[in-house]
């Protein structure tokens, strides 16, 4: 991927912000999504790990350096124990608004500052940097077709497929011509460390549930 040093939650949101979809950047739907990146990079880089389905930090001094994977594992850590699928949506909202903030700080996103109804103020969020979410947008769309090896694949690159696919982030055409890729880019996303898989697939049916909710909602 063109831009290597964004994790996982990052790209997720830059792809929300890119899908056909531009204006549900602000929504519920994209905070779930991107929690979903967040814990499973945490989980893949070992710092949570599952204890009989619940999300359990390793090492409670254990920190990042990035301030949205950080921000994440200090709310896991304080608050009570929680399944995964819960913790893709408790307060999903903290983790998206941590992830805009960084994206801004990078020049990925800009902040236009408001008031509503000419008290309240609020923050808008605009894309700055078109070109590398177009870049980002037909990476990913190669990763989902190939002609690269699943087994090729960075572990982050198949989890960002598997998680947009997941939240019907790519065009409904592909992921059907594609499903079997789909599956395999789950696995491999989920084949880097010891329980992840159960991980992956578990945040990864969050995500598609509450997909599927939205749109009937």
């Amino acid at each position: 991927m063109t831009d290597g040093p964004l994790s996982l939650p990052a790209r997720l949101c830059l792809l929300a912000w890119g899908s056909a979809r531009p204006t549900a950047a602000g929504t519920g739907h994209p905070a779930v999504l991107v929690r979903a990146g967040a814990l499973t990079e945490l989980a893949q880089r070992g710092l949570l790990t599952d204890e009989d389905g619940i999300a359990t930090p390793v090492d409670l001094d254990a920190r990042t350096g990035d301030a949205v994977l950080d921000g994440l594992l200090e709310l896991v850590h304080e608050s009570c124990p929680h399944p995964w699928r819960t913790w893709v949506t408790l307060r999903a909202r903290v983790t998206l608004d941590a992830v805009r903030e960084q994206l801004v700080a990078g020049g990925y996103l800009r902040a236009e500052k408001k008031r509503v109804l000419g008290v309240f103020p609020s923050v808008d969020y605009a894309l700055e940097r078109v070109a590398a979410v177009d870049a980002l947008r037909e990476e990913t769309r190669q990763v989902l077709q190939g002609p690269p090896p699943v087994a090729e694949t960075s572990w982050r690159d198949a989890a960002l497929v598997a998680l947009a696919a997941a939240a019907d982030l790519l065009p409904e055409r592909d992921v059907r011509a594609h499903e079997q890729r789909v599956e395999e880019l789950t696995e491999r996303a989920g084949g880097t460390a010891p329980g992840l898989r159960k991980i992956v697939r578990e945040v990864r049916t969050a995500v598609a549930a509450e997909s599927t909710a939205s749109v009937l909602r």
